[in-house]
């Protein structure tokens, strides 16, 4: 299945009558999972265990552990740090954090551009955080809850 962008989504959306047709056939290309579902569809698909998505985000077990239960809303920073801890891409990163209901990370804005740096090039939160304090900016929060 070929993905639709979400500006040829928007543009059917402006020129269609009935949105129940847009919303039949539009249906693959909607996001409908959960943040824990779609955490565990990823966990699964990049054939990691819990424990190195600890391990790489750097956030406390228990809080990972209640983040994949669907029973703590994180921060935009520490998903941020699960998408290292997940070893996502930037497209994944951006869908989860989308899903989740967080602002994109910008090109525009320094410190995200800092992190799509780091994103595209496969780089630990360790080399992400040093980019980031070596310019002056806040590292991303991890700390445990």
């Amino acid at each position: 299945m070929n993905e639709k962008s979400t500006d040829k989504l928007r543009h059917e959306i402006k020129t269609v009558t009935n949105i129940e047709d847009y919303l039949t056939k539009n249906n693959d290309y909607l996001l409908k999972d959960t943040l824990s579902e779609h955490l565990s569809m990823l966990l699964n698909q990049k054939n990691l265990k819990r424990a190195d998505v600890i391990r790489g985000s750097q956030l406390g077990r228990a809080y990972v552990y209640r983040i994949f239960a669907g029973n703590k809303v994180p921060s935009r920073d520490k998903l941020i740090a699960l998408a290292f801890g997940l070893q996502l891409t930037e497209e994944e990163t951006q869908k989860m954090l989308k899903l989740s209901g967080n602002r994109e990370l910008y090109a525009k804005d320094v410190r995200d551009a800092l992190l799509l740096f780091a994103l595209q090039r496969n780089m630990t939160i360790i080399e992400a955080n040093e980019i980031l304090f070596d310019h002056g900016i806040a590292v991303l929060d991890t700390a445990k809850e």
